[in-house]
């Protein structure tokens, strides 16, 4: 039973999404989160006023459940199977948070001081996770699908369009956190 509470080396989770994609392959289905967003306004009647909404959802019903299931996998990985013992972050990690003015983790994933729950109060953090939904939203509807659909079902596909989206989004990340962020925070 140990083994649910301590994080699983990635060729233990990467064999286990390619079982999940070969299965969806065979299903004839394709994975990614943010299509999501589209079911649900078409389950709501957006269909009605916008013709992008106007579809079948109820072909896509399967992944809405996994969106529940992502939701109540995380849940549960927080609140019952976090073990701040199984944290180890590099040194040189920690060495840039405290170049940043960020104190170490001290056994979570994220630094409180970004991530915490008191960054909902302030209107400077606010507005930097509206601005931050509204253009993730808008380059997942731009690249033609998010992160998860085009990296891991994209390339699983073979997909030149998602190998091209893939390294965008790392192009992107590696802005963000070496020229944007340090301005930012």
């Amino acid at each position: 039973m140990n083994v649910f509470f301590q994080t699983w080396p990635w060729y233990i989770s990467g064999f286990i999404i390619g079982l999940i994609m070969l299965s969806l392959l065979y299903f004839g289905k394709s994975f990614g989160m943010s299509s999501n967003l589209r079911s649900m306004c078409a389950m709501i009647g957006a269909g009605n006023k916008v013709s992008f909404f106007d579809f079948d959802w109820k072909s896509q019903r399967w992944n809405l459940v996994v969106v529940v299931g992502a939701i109540l996998g995380g849940f549960v990985a927080v609140n019952f199977m976090s073990d701040p013992s199984n944290v180890t972050i590099n040194p040189k990690t920690i060495d840039a948070l405290a170049q940043l003015g960020l104190d170490a983790p001290n056994g979570q994933l994220m630094p409180s001081l970004l991530f915490g729950n008191d960054n909902f109060l302030t209107l400077k953090n606010l507005a930097i996770l509206l601005a931050g939904g509204i253009l993730v939203g808008f380059g997942a509807r731009y690249a033609g699908g998010c992160t998860s659909g085009h990296a891991i079902s994209g390339l699983s596909n073979l997909q030149l369009p998602s190998l091209k989206a893939v390294i965008g989004f790392f192009i992107g990340g590696l802005i963000m956190v070496h020229l944007l962020f340090p301005l930012i925070f």
